[in-house]
């Protein structure tokens, strides 16, 4: 099970905001599938996927802060 984790988009960043899932659970996911946008004090990104399966669970819902290196959702490589 790989753990979708809120990446550190700069320096100073320390937290970053789930705006919204572009994925939801039970979706295929594809490497380099943008996942979630997460809005940070600066700028708005997407999350990617580093691996490709079956999006299993979102931890955190949308419009909810989370530190930096906090798991998002995980996802089951091995029912792609």
């Amino acid at each position: 099970m790989y753990a979708l984790i809120m990446l550190k988009f700069g320096q100073t960043m320390e937290e970053g905001t789930i705006r919204k899932w572009l994925k939801q659970e039970g979706d295929l996911v594809s490497v380099g599938d943008a996942v979630a946008e997460v809005e940070t004090d600066k700028v708005t990104m997407e999350i990617t996927s580093e691996v490709s399966g079956v999006l299993k669970q979102i931890v955190v819902p949308e419009n909810t802060s989370v530190p930096v290196l906090s798991t998002l959702a995980y996802i089951d490589e091995t029912n792609p």
